[in-house]
């Protein structure tokens, strides 16, 4: 193998090794063992377990972040569709990359102050601040108030995402619209067969 492709080759198995045991209960050897390689060609790599594990994840938090960003530019000034939008992307990538999702919401190596899911929560929340603040001055609501509403409209979204990326006892749209149903209605207006609109054909 070329040196970019070895890298590449290590940091898959990286990848679903991180995935299937978690950053403690994956050692070097078990890495090493996995890709047919000695560990020195890991150090030469990536300096270690640490740094291949700053790689993946850095990939995965781009690869996310890049997906719910497209679907927001996607449907910029519809309040509701862009809400659709953020939650069916977060779920599409926990169907199409169960892996990568299962390593972010797993817990940092100690002493890693990004790369935590608490921290891609964050980044996320950042992305929609501005949307929210422009939907809170057309409500005559505070528009400092947006990151703090970001922050849990963002968080509505991921935790229910983990419980689904398990049981899968709802279709992806089902668990979207139900989302949707009370980020945007609230206890008080829930909706009894909630839908999601921007997805209904006209």
């Amino acid at each position: 193998m070329t040196g970019p492709q070895r890298r590449q080759q290590l940091i898959e198995v990286g990848r679903a090794l991180f995935a299937e045991r978690g950053f403690e209960g994956t050692s070097v050897e078990q890495i090493s063992e996995a890709a047919d390689v000695s560990k020195p060609v890991i150090y030469e790599h990536f300096g270690g377990k640490e740094g291949l594990y700053a790689v993946v994840v850095d990939r995965e938090i781009q690869a996310l972040l890049g997906q719910i960003t497209d679907a927001l530019t996607e449907h910029e000034g519809n309040a509701r569709a862009l809400l659709e939008a953020a939650a069916m992307a977060l779920l599409d990538y926990i169907e199409t990359s169960t892996d990568g999702f299962r390593i972010l919401v797993r817990d940092s190596p100690p002493g890693q102050s990004t790369g935590s899911f608490a921290s891609l929560i964050s980044d996320i929340a950042t992305q929609v601040e501005h949307i929210l603040a422009a939907e809170f001055k057309r409500r005559r609501l505070d528009p400092k108030t947006a990151p703090l509403y970001a922050q849990m409209l963002v968080g509505m979204v991921a935790i229910p995402g983990g419980w689904w990326l398990d049981s899968r006892r709802m279709k992806k749209e089902d668990v979207a619209a139900h989302l949707v149903n009370l980020a945007w209605n609230g206890l008080a207006g829930m909706e009894a067969r909630p839908t999601l609109r921007s997805r209904v054909k006209n």
